[in-house]
């Protein structure tokens, strides 16, 4: 795919976008070579699908070098720590939304093994195939609304390696025997490397500063944030809202001033029947079961239910931190943690951070990260999608967006060598451009040519030996 130029959506939107960082901090305003280099940034993401200098210099036909493109990424005066913030209210005021439900989640992208540079990159537990890869680890904050759902912030998380080294050594001399006593203490945490519950906690307190306009309703994680003081500081933060998260199952709950696992608790009770709306649409059969209980760990009572889905065996057990809530409405407000997992599908299939991101250092990941999520962003101001979300119909899938962008991109290249002036002469330079700039041919490895093909035949000196052998001479 080629890029003439960017499609006016991109740079309506990145007018915006100034409008606003100009209005919160008019010394921050993005210059017009500024705002056009993002905007065919935006625009080289969605064609290239990665972030990758030398595929945007392909694209644009040569009219732009790697080291101008790489130039701006670096150097260039770009208030990178306004355009994710920014871009986000220019969002939230275009289509009125008041409102909405967060969901946090954390998702890994996959480095090479002797990568040094890449930011953050450590060992990470690879679920599909049980082992361990190297790669980083981002904590995205996801704000799902009645009309759409964007991302709102985002953080890398790298664990202590002082306490990951300990981790590791305890364990082994566990293994060998060793009793507690004897083996080395365990160090405290540095304050550099945060925990991904603390890290969700200043994605959210950033959120409140920067969208106080923004009531939301409720919060919904995972098992890893379902601690206490996650469950506790999330509520205040937003005036005692509701916190959902779930909690394993050997998680200690107190009844009849007895402690037990939860999940003896509801064995013992078991829950019934319900029908439930997921995410708003269809309407399911659920088994549930819920208490108001102490759990032990959090030192209070929560709202534990057990639920159990068609088809499955076991149970999973959700907590939620406000008690005044009725079950249904909580399961159902889970539910739309599903969606965080889409927006990151669609962001590592079709937003280019699933690949080629190779810029170094802490710079490099979290700039390019922030283009690729302008681009989910630029993506709600494509005329198609802001008529159907103004008009209370579904909104297109990204993947089929960017699929119309690309088509659209094309389009406008030969549009602009058929209305030229000369279009004969255009189109010869354009023809050109593509041959020196886009069209690489690389030498093949298959064929044998100017190389030693071998003789691969008997070797007059050897046959009388051979014949020897042969007669067991």
């Amino acid at each position: 795919m080629l890029i003439a130029e960017p499609l006016p959506f991109i740079k309506d939107y990145m007018r915006e976008l100034n409008t606003a960082i100009q209005t919160h901090c008019p010394e921050k305003n993005l210059s017009r070579i500024q705002q056009y280099w993002l905007s065919f940034c935006v625009m080289a993401i969605i064609v290239t699908n990665s972030v990758c200098w030398a595929r945007f210099q392909r694209a644009s036909i040569g009219q732009y070098s790697i080291g101008v493109l790489a130039w701006m990424f670096r150097k260039s005066k770009i208030p990178w720590d306004l355009l994710l913030q920014m871009s986000v209210s220019v969002i939230l005021r275009r289509y009125g939304i008041t409102e909405g439900n967060i969901g946090i989640d954390d998702t890994d992208k996959r480095r090479s093994k002797s990568t040094k540079k890449i930011f953050q990159v450590h060992k990470i537990k690879d679920k599909p195939s049980g082992g361990y890869i190297m790669g980083q680890s981002i904590v995205f904050l996801v704000l799902i609304t009645p009309k759409i759902t964007i991302p709102v912030g985002f953080s890398f998380h790298m664990p202590d390696p002082a306490l990951s080294a300990w981790h590791k050594n305890d364990k082994k001399l566990r293994k060998q025997g060793v009793p507690k006593k004897l083996r080395p203490v365990r160090p405290g945490r540095d304050n550099n490397y945060p925990t991904m519950p603390q890290i969700a906690l200043k994605l959210l307190e950033q959120f409140k500063r920067a969208h106080r306009q923004i009531r939301v309703r409720c919060v919904f994680t995972d098992a890893l944030y379902g601690t206490e003081e996650f469950l506790d500081q999330a509520s205040r933060l937003f005036g005692g809202i509701q916190v959902i998260s779930q909690i394993r199952a050997n998680q200690l709950i107190r009844f009849k001033n007895k402690n037990m696992p939860v999940e003896n608790y509801f064995a013992s009770f078991l829950g019934t029947q319900q029908t439930i709306e997921v995410r708003g649409g269809e309407q399911i059969k659920v088994i549930v079961g819920s208490a108001r209980l102490h759990v032990h760990a959090h030192g209070k009572n929560r709202f534990v239910i057990a639920l159990k889905y068609e088809g499955e065996d076991e149970y999973r057990y959700i907590i939620a931190s406000d008690l005044s809530w009725r079950t249904l409405d909580i399961v159902e407000a889970y539910t739309l943690r599903w969606l965080v997992e889409v927006f990151f599908q669609d962001w590592k299939a079709n937003e280019g951070w699933g690949k080629l991101t190779k810029q170094i250092g802490e710079e490099g990941s979290s700039r390019s990260l922030i283009l690729s999520l302008l681009v989910d962003h630029s993506l709600f101001f494509h005329p198609v999608q802001l008529a159907r979300i103004e008009n209370k119909l579904p909104a297109y899938t990204v993947g089929s967006l960017t699929a119309k962008v690309k088509v659209e991109g094309m389009l406008a290249a030969f549009e602009q060598v058929i209305l030229s002036d000369a279009p004969v002469e255009r189109f010869k330079e354009f023809a050109k451009s593509l041959e020196d700039n886009v069209i690489a041919l690389n030498l093949s490895s298959k064929h044998m040519v100017n190389r030693k093909f071998g003789k691969f035949e008997p070797s007059p000196s050897l046959k009388h030996r051979s014949a020897a052998l042969e007669c067991g001479l």
